[in-house]
């Protein structure tokens, strides 16, 4: 009888040897077959990872210092458990670590008296066996967890791990960071305004020439990094834009710049301005900063509020700071407003508008582009199909997804109404059969939601 904890394994392995048969024939992978083949490879290997972490964790008990010379780590010639499986694996001494506290954290455990526990983090270890998420998003949340885990007590904890392991998987790893970010933010509100305080005081730019170039190093905290940003992606997004409306882009003199580049170009730019302005103002690019934060939170001055194009939340006092100085505009949520529909005479989406929309999508719906590099656009195209200029008929899309929405087929769905919808992305038949809709947009990082 085989072993149930490599039944997941055992399954996509066998996925993938369906999805390569032809291939052994000689035949090339059609695209339907290539991309069943990746997905079995990404499942073998999340599965994979998961058994490494349940033996690295083994090892590591194995090798625990108590046993002295009689550790397993040491009996072999090394002096611990992370610099033998780094060894063995030919990684880093890190990824080893990484590996022996995501097993730690799944593994079953026994009381003094022998007895069996269930794992530390019983919902992380489900996933992990059944290779939903990847030991890398596993430690992020493990480290989440283990943060907090004293300060806001048992029950909270339990309650975030279970929405995380459930909102992480399918995601990519930068996106369980934003998660992960947004998560510790809803569990300790109070800790974000300390990790400003530290983020402020390790703020410095240094500037130095060599070898005909300037350098220059900026780290500071995210609320001052804020306005630097907009300002620096709407050049960025001015310059794309004009490259689309190019005569000829094709032109040896066309603009060939790459990202870094522009971006440089955009700060050398926006200085040139600032020191040549006689009113010491900027040009109009367009660039906005907006901060949205819970009416209840800022009377009461709790919780956190978030910066559009930043992960990290800001405490109710950073908000209040941003929010009296000049061209930045705070969005309270669960205030009136004024009135953001406004029906088919209006063919573009007003500036109220886009600001909803950019409160409720958070930047690009699909792939989570900041705002300033977005556009808003119809779901029900203005002229083809009558649709209105409206909450419910807009979403923000930057240019790339925008063209891969009309051009490979994909459906969008709002639920719900004004900024408190909730965006559905429904992929094609040929990217999901079933075309199972995946939550898109601020709300896939909404722990609370």
């Amino acid at each position: 009888m085989s072993n149930p904890r490599l039944a997941p394994l055992l399954e996509a392995i066998e996925r993938l040897s369906d999805a390569w048969a032809d291939a052994e024939r000689g035949v090339d992978l059609s695209r339907g077959e290539l991309l069943g083949a990746h997905r079995a490879v990404g499942e073998m290997q999340r599965c994979l990872d998961g058994l490494h972490a349940e033996l690295a964790a083994a090892i590591a008990h194995e090798s625990r210092p108590e046993l002295g010379p009689e550790g397993l780590a040491k009996q072999h010639g090394y002096r611990s458990a992370a610099a033998m499986i780094a060894a063995t694996t030919g990684g880093a001494h890190g990824d080893a670590k990484r590996l022996i506290t995501v097993g730690q954290a799944a593994a079953p455990r026994t009381n003094l008296l022998g007895e069996a526990l269930p794992a530390k983090y019983p919902a992380l270890a489900t996933a992990l066996a059944a290779g939903e998420i990847s030991v890398a998003a596993a430690a992020v949340i493990v480290a989440l967890l283990e943060r907090v885990r004293l300060k806001v007590g048992t029950v909270r904890v339990e309650e975030a791990e279970r929405l995380l392991v459930e909102r992480a998987a399918g995601m990519t790893l930068d996106d369980v960071r934003t998660l992960v970010a947004r998560t510790e933010a809803w569990l300790d509100p109070d800790g974000v305004a300390p990790k400003e305080r530290e983020a402020r005081d390790r703020r410095s730019l240094t500037m130095f020439e060599r070898d005909g170039s300037f350098h220059l190093n900026l780290q500071t905290d995210i609320a001052a990094s804020a306005p630097i940003k907009a300002a620096i992606q709407a050049y960025v997004t001015a310059t794309f834009q004009a490259r689309i409306t190019a005569p000829d882009p094709g032109a040896p003199d066309a603009d060939h710049r790459t990202v870094a580049m522009i971006q440089a170009d955009a700060l050398a730019a926006i200085c040139e301005h600032a020191i040549a302005c006689d009113n010491g103002g900027m040009p109009a690019t367009g660039a906005t900063v907006v901060v949205r934060v819970n009416l209840d939170d800022l009377t009461a001055g709790l919780g956190t509020a978030v910066i559009d194009g930043s992960d990290q939340p800001v405490s109710i006092t950073t908000c209040r700071r941003m929010a009296a100085g000049g061209g930045i505009i705070p969005v309270v949520l669960g205030s009136e407003g004024e009135i953001l529909d406004w029906g088919r005479e209006k063919r573009l989406f007003t500036r109220a508008q886009r600001l909803a929309l950019v409160e409720r999508d958070g930047g690009c719906a699909m792939c989570s582009l900041p705002p300033q590099m977005t556009k808003a656009h119809h779901l029900r195209w203005w002229q083809r199909d009558t649709g209105p200029t409206d909450l419910n008929n807009g979403v923000l899309l930057c240019e790339s997804c925008h063209h891969r929405i009309h051009d490979n087929g994909w459906d969008i769905r709002i639920e719900g109404i004004g900024v408190a919808a909730r965006v559905w992305l429904i992929p094609p038949p040929h990217v999901d059969p079933a075309r199972t809709p995946r939550l898109g947009g601020r709300a896939r990082y909404d722990i609370a939601a």
